[in-house]
């Protein structure tokens, strides 16, 4: 049986999961569900960028002190 790595579920675990999600949310709600969860996601991967970006800009921009 295979396992997910990260949370060492096996496939009998997943479908149960699967199958709970399906009953308190209903058919239709999860497409919207999901739809909001990546949006969440691909926010937070552009927060992250903008950060990263401003460390970078940060470190290598001269001091305006040292003039």
């Amino acid at each position: 049986m295979k396992t997910l790595l990260f949370l060492n579920l096996g496939t009998g675990e997943i479908i149960i999961i699967a199958f709970a999600i399906l009953l308190l949310f209903g058919g239709k709600k999860i497409p919207e569900l999901m739809k909001g969860l990546g949006k969440g996601i691909r926010s937070f991967k552009d927060g992250m960028k903008d950060v990263e970006n401003q460390i970078d800009k940060a470190v290598n921009e001269p001091d305006e002190k040292e003039k």
